[in-house]
C-alpha cells in the first residue's frame, strides 16, 4: 500500500487530475519527508510514495508532474521504476538521487531520459533547478542562462579520448596507463573538457555524452 499522501489523490475520471505534482517514491521516510516539506516550501505541490510498486500500482497516463525516485529501494529500483512508467505510456519526467551513485547507474538513467541525477547529500537549489526544467519541460542547457551550450568541437583530441573513457566508467588510473599520462594529468584533461563543455559534474557530462550518441 502507498504511504499516505501529502494531498488527496483524485477520484478515478476526475479532471484535472495531477498537474505540475512531484511525485517522490524513496524507502527512507525521513527522505520523502525533508522532500516534501522544501518542495512545498517552494510552492510545488507533492504525493510521497515507499516503493516503486506502491507508485506503480496507482499511477495513470494522464497524470502530470514530474517524479523524483531513489535508484536502490527493495524491490523494485528507481531504475527499474523509470523502464516501466515509459512502458505504461505514463510522460511524467524522472530525477534519479541516490546515496550510491556510480558512473555505470548515471549512464543508464540518462539513457532511459533521466532529467538528472543526484548523489545524497544533493544541494536543494540544484534539485529545484531540476524539478522547475522537468516541470517546464525545457532542456538543461536552456534552462541555465548564461552558460554557453556545450560545443563538442572545442575539444582537443586528447581530451576527446579522456571524455570517452570516462563516460565508459574508467578511473583515472586506468585511464593514464590506457594513454600513458599520469592520473594527474588525467585530471587535468577532465577538469578542462568539462569547463568547455559547460557542464558542472560527472553526472552532466554522462548525460551530454549520452544524448549525443
Amino acid at each position: 500500500m502507498p504511504e499516505p499522501l501529502s494531498r488527496p489523490m483524485p477520484l478515478a475520471g476526475a479532471e484535472p487530475l495531477h498537474r505540475r505534482t512531484v511525485f517522490i517514491v524513496d524507502d527512507d521516510a525521513s527522505v520523502r519527508d525533508s522532500l516534501s516539506l522544501l518542495l512545498s516550501l517552494h510552492g510545488h505541490p507533492t504525493a510521497v510514495f515507499a516503493s516503486a510498486e506502491a507508485f506503480l500500482g496507482v499511477v495513470r497516463p494522464g497524470w502530470r508532474g514530474c517524479v523524483v525516485a531513489d535508484i536502490r529501494m527493495p524491490g523494485m529500483s528507481g531504475l527499474a521504476m523509470q523502464q516501466a512508467l515509459a512502458r505504461q505510456g505514463v510522460a511524467l519526467p524522472v530525477i534519479i538521487i541516490t546515496a550510491h551513485g556510480d558512473i555505470a547507474a548515471a549512464r543508464e538513467a540518462f539513457k532511459a531520459a533521466a532529467v538528472d541525477f543526484f548523489e545524497k547529500p544533493f544541494d536543494d537549489e540544484l534539485l529545484l533547478q531540476a524539478i522547475s526544467r522537468a516541470l517546464d519541460g525545457l532542456d538543461s542547457a536552456e534552462a541555465r542562462p548564461g552558460v554557453p551550450a556545450p560545443r563538442p568541437a572545442a575539444l582537443s583530441a586528447r581530451e576527446r579520448q579522456v571524455q570517452e573513457l570516462v563516460v565508459a566508467g574508467v578511473d583515472n588510473a586506468a585511464i593514464g596507463a590506457q594513454l600513458g599520462i599520469s592520473p594527474r594529468t588525467v585530471e587535468v584533461h577532465k577538469s578542462r573538457l568539462m569547463a568547455k563543455l559547460g557542464v558542472r559534474n560527472l553526472a552532466e557530462l554522462i548525460r551530454l555524452a549520452t544524448r549525443a550518441r
